[in-house]
């Protein structure tokens, strides 16, 4: 075992040889590299998952830990093809033939267009959800843009021909989602699609031409189109030069996919494609991800994790996560190379990622800002980790977000990032948890977010900087995204660089908070230099100051060059114009009931007191849309959730849309 794992680990990370006292973190890697690093190790026949690598990461202690284990590798789920129907699998819960005739009736290309179906992943669910909640306001918080500047209108088209051929690989690529009239939402893979291209002409004296086009393509997606991406191009003026925005909806894609097929295109333009992996299907995953671990078993991890928090986490008091991200502003920073350099160093000497000296620094942050010794936030989590052998090449949206807690109090700077280390290991047993199950094990109240600040650390490259063969003349731009948090930390790693992103609302300034982070992060390094055993409340964190534009970054509104907010919308004040019939209230009484597993649910019981969450509210608008034929949003429901409301509201002469109910304003119920 052990000169199996020295071969691979010096593989991985392109090292001439590796001892088995070495340490794979110490040696420079990452949940990147560890994905690649399991699937060749399992290949080779250890049983070995990240998790205990991040556990066991030298050669020896990986050794020990895959010789005590069993050497069977894990069944993978058999799935049968029929041409008239979708796929079944053994590990997923059928799609009923009803339902295959309702998805067929809506999908494009019909039955003889379906190649599979199958259930939405934990993160999917909740992307789903904000979908819904702001599709009457025409916002989508979830599209993620990418923009390039190509040579020549042929390298345009050249580009666009070898994308549809990474399309046809991938099944992700070819997905759209059905939830109306489905007693559960379910991802559906159709067999063929064409990649939509829009062009667009571009005024000669346009200030800047990239914001422009960015602008015309933020619209939003009909999640039951295909496929979910579509492309935008122009000529760019004066230049000779074109423009290509692609947006992809992210219920379907991540950062990592967008590098893999980035990397699959420049292989169709080198003509090298027949050297690219057979492509894994994405049923793969979502099943690897319900296999994981149960709802009972992550109920219990998460209330011992959080079941004695009681008050949200909201840095200077924000605490809606509910927003559209349109009203958000951006700063980003390089970080100092020296600073940058010592920092590895650090991590590399306590045998871990940096992206745990990271979160370190944001707990510090937000312990400080939020005037707490004991925080929690939400951390990105690269969802791969678990997805088996080859989920480092798959597109498709392996991410989920859940939380992190850090008690500063009473912990020194080096407790504190081995305790974030083994809390960061232990966590990636339950990578694919719904938030809503963290939510409800913790002790806070289910109207009240759990936190409403993210930190999303991720690997990343520039192919502007060093363009891979195929893709000379491709030039990436700055295109932005958003996220539904008030306060969003992205830290990308380039290897040796970091860069730290920031979006937030008012009353916070994305520039401070940039300020905050790099000097929080220079007094932690230098007390793990000096002073290792210093309480990490006393890691000094200049929250007070006030924003400094210009001065550690230039703000510009998040989502770079987005269209403006549209502004809050008002709370009707006015009462129905009749009283709600007892049968439409009998009929949702029962809705409520069979949705929550409940015997009896009263009219003034709360959709969300008894239990309910996203994928739950999901489930019933879709039955109140079908069964009493309603034009009923999800934010409607959100803003009156009884039984009683709802009736009412079903029942005024103006079917209502959720286009009158006021911004949520802080409220956190179960969002996944």
């Amino acid at each position: 075992e052990e000169r199996v794992l020295c071969e691979v680990f010096a593989d991985v990370l392109g090292l001439p040889r590796v001892g088995v006292d070495d340490n794979f973190f110490e040696l420079g890697g990452h949940s990147l590299l560890a994905v690649t690093l399991v699937g060749r190790v399992r290949e080779r026949g250890l049983p070995v998952d990240v998790r205990t690598l991040f556990a066991s990461p030298t050669v020896a202690s990986l050794a020990a830990r895959a010789a005590a284990q069993s050497s069977t590798p894990p069944a993978r789920a058999t799935v049968e093809h029929d041409a008239g129907a979708a796929p079944r699998s053994t590990t997923l819960p059928a799609v009923s033939a009803a339902d295959v005739d309702r998805i067929a009736g809506v999908v494009p290309g019909g039955a003889a267009n379906i190649a599979d179906a199958y259930p939405l992943t934990a993160l999917q669910e909740g992307i789903l959800f904000h979908h819904l909640l702001d599709a009457d306001r025409g916002g989508d918080v979830y599209l993620l843009p990418t923009a390039l500047r190509l040579d020549s209108r042929a390298r345009v088209d050249a580009f666009l021909h070898a994308l549809g051929k990474v399309v046809e690989r991938h099944d992700a690529l070819r997905t759209v989602v059905v939830w109306e009239g489905m007693p559960e939402p379910v991802q559906v893979v159709l067999r063929h699609v064409d990649v939509p291209v829009v062009e667009v002409e571009l005024d000669k004296e346009e200030p800047d031409p990239t914001a422009r086009l960015l602008a015309e393509s933020d619209r939003p997606m009909d999640l039951g189109g295909a496929p979910l991406l579509r492309a935008h191009v122009a000529a760019e003026p004066g230049t000779g030069r074109w423009l290509l925005v692609l947006q992809f909806h992210q219920l379907t894609q991540d950062h990592t996919g967008l590098a893999v097929i980035l990397e699959e295109v420049a292989a169709f333009l080198r003509g090298e494609e027949d050297g690219l992996a057979e492509p894994v299907s994405f049923r793969e995953f979502v099943t690897q991800s319900r296999q994981q671990a149960g709802r009972e078993e992550h109920l219990r991890f998460f209330a011992k994790l959080l079941g004695d928090v009681t008050e949200a986490t909201t840095p200077h008091g924000v605490p809606n996560v509910h927003g559209s991200g349109a009203s958000a502003t951006e700063a980003g920073v390089p970080m100092d190379r020296q600073l940058a350099l010592r920092l590895r160093e650090q991590a590399r000497c306590l045998g871990v990622s940096p992206a745990v000296v990271f979160h370190v620094v944001w707990a510090r942050v937000l312990a400080a800002a939020s005037s707490r010794d004991d925080v929690v936030f939400g951390t990105v989590l690269f969802g791969r980790m678990h997805a088996g052998v080859g989920a480092d090449r798959i597109p498709g949206m392996f991410l989920n977000t859940l939380p992190v807690r850090l008690a500063v109090q009473e912990t020194s700077t080096r407790e504190a990032v081995r305790t974030m280390q083994l809390h960061m290991a232990e966590l990636l047993a339950h990578e694919h948890a719904p938030l809503a199950l963290a939510q409800q094990a913790s002790g806070v109240e289910p109207t009240v977010p759990l936190f409403s600040s993210l930190l999303n650390y991720r690997y990343s490259s520039d192919i502007d900087q060093a363009p891979q063969p195929g893709l000379e003349g491709v030039e990436m731009l700055p295109a932005g995204e958003r996220t539904s948090y008030p306060l969003t930390v992205s830290v990308d790693d380039f290897g040796t660089d970091f860069r730290l992103t920031v979006q937030a609302v008012a009353p916070l300034a994305p520039e401070a908070v940039c300020a905050w982070l790099t000097e929080a992060a220079e007094h932690l390094v230098t007390a793990l230099e000096s002073t290792p055993d210093l309480p990490l409340r006393d890691v000094d964190v200049p929250c007070g100051a006030e924003p400094s534009t210009g001065r550690h970054g230039e703000a510009v509104p998040a989502g770079a060059r987005r269209a403006p907010d549209r502004g809050p919308v008002h709370t009707p004040t006015s009462a129905p114009a009749r009283p709600a019939s007892r049968q439409r209230e009998q009929a949702l009484r029962g809705m409520f009931a069979e949705v929550l597993g409940r015997k009896r649910v009263d009219s003034h019981d709360s959709f969300f007191a008894l239990g309910g969450h996203s994928l739950l509210a999901i489930r019933l608008v879709a039955r109140i849309r079908a069964e009493l034929d309603a034009e009923f949003s999800m934010r409607a429901m959100f803003e009156r959730p009884t039984v009683a409301e709802i009736a009412e509201l079903l029942e005024s002469p103006r079917k209502h849309t959720g286009q009158q109910v006021g911004d949520l304003n802080g409220d956190g119920r179960d969002i996944d």
